[in-house]
């Protein structure tokens, strides 16, 4: 009998969960949702989960193994999944260049944006895609229809609460009558500041709407602001919303290659963790000030915080569609612009294989080879405990 629940070598984020697990399940700290990821990630692949059993259909050699918390922030299972979401976006990407765009809110609006996260992260997706969308259809840019890609993120580097959509859009779109694709130049088709005070614009208007409505909690030290719309938008105006474009892809390959290492991230990954103590935490970051790789070092209480401010509201969807890259456009708009761009869509690798199938390709290797007979082939046997199978 194997067991096949390995873990690698050196710190895990589960390890730092678990020293401070009194202070933060016990004292009411975390809302529901992060209580019940803190929960997850501490008892991933461990016999918490319960557990699964192969068995081996030549020799009936047995392996047990711990089932996954299947927790879209737990740092362990999000590589299958990843790399299966890329391979189906890899099918409707247009072979086109593309922008990635970052839209950024102003520091003071972080506090609310926080205490309201349903409401205004979807408020942060519908203004970006909003402000794309109007300044790609302006026959003064380009005059086309577009769409994009968006991926919320929540965290900086240091772990620091820093809410931010990135986005990927076509460079260029169908003209408004379908008969041409227009491409962008090699520029972005709408100066950077231009695009930056649509998004401001489209933002305050739904955050003003959505105050009087009375549909946001307002942060305590925060009362006098909210309360005064004139001082509110005083504030908001006089700040620059941070709009740029941070890189331009050549074509679809080169878009996947970056997502497929971006958009399944979580707040920080086992592998930047460099050591931990029962006192403090130590990480790689980035400082993009000088852009050199640095080490923090952090209290324990401190390292949670800041990644239990990185739980996402259940249910609440981090990758969106909008335009014609939105999934009511994908048997319609998006088959007008292949036709446009004399192209043909990709057909999945994947489809049609098996789930062993197309692990095995994932891996590169057949996971499921009986390691006793080298033969046979480990089968599903009869769950062992609670949890579900992988």
């Amino acid at each position: 009998m194997e067991t096949a629940n390995k873990r690698n070598t050196g710190t895990e984020l589960s390890d730092i969960l678990e020293s401070q697990k009194e202070n933060f399940l016990a004292g009411g700290r975390l809302c529901t949702d992060q209580a019940r990821a803190y929960n997850d990630i501490l008892n991933c692949r461990t016999s918490k989960m319960g557990s699964h059993t192969l068995i081996c259909d030549s020799c009936g050699n047995t392996r047990t193994s711990y089932n996954s918390c299947r927790n879209r922030h737990c740092p362990k299972c999000q590589y299958v999944k990843q790399l299966l979401w890329v391979e189906k976006l890899r099918c409707r990407l247009l072979p086109v260049r593309y922008f990635h765009i970052v839209f950024t809110v102003p520091e003071f609006l972080n506090p609310l944006l926080y205490l309201n996260q349903r409401e205004c992260y979807s408020m942060l997706f519908a203004s970006s895609a909003l402000a794309v969308k109007k300044a790609a259809s302006n026959p003064a840019f380009l005059g086309v229809q577009s769409g994009c890609l968006s991926v919320l993120h929540t965290w900086g580097q240091a772990l620091n609460y820093h809410p931010h959509i990135h986005m990927l859009v076509p460079a260029g779109g169908p003209d408004p009558e379908h008969m041409e694709w227009v491409a962008a130049n090699k520029k972005f088709f709408v100066p950077v500041r231009a695009l930056s005070k649509i998004f401001r614009a489209i933002f305050m208007e739904k955050l003003t709407a959505a105050l009087r409505e009375d549909r946001l909690r307002i942060p305590e030290k925060q009362k006098g602001l909210y309360a005064a719309m004139g001082l509110l938008k005083k504030d908001a105006y006089s700040k620059l919303w941070h709009v740029y474009i941070k890189k331009t892809f050549k074509g679809a390959n080169q878009v996947v290659s970056y997502l497929g290492r971006y958009t399944h991230r979580v707040a920080i990954s086992n592998s930047r963790i460099v050591s931990a103590s029962a006192a403090t935490v130590k990480f790689r970051w980035k400082d993009y000030r000088d852009n050199k790789t640095k080490i923090m070092e952090l209290p324990c209480s401190e390292f949670i915080r800041r990644f239990m401010q990185h739980i996402l509201p259940s249910g609440f969807y981090k990758i969106r569609y909008y335009g014609i890259m939105s999934s009511a456009n994908s048997k319609t708009g998006m088959e007008d612009c292949f036709r446009l761009l004399k192209a043909t869509r990709f057909i999945s690798f994947y489809e049609g294989l098996s789930t062993y199938e197309i692990l095995e390709e994932i891996l590169g290797r057949d996971p499921f080879r009986c390691s006793g007979c080298d033969g046979g082939k480990m089968v599903y046997g009869l769950p062992e405990g609670k949890g579900k199978e992988p």
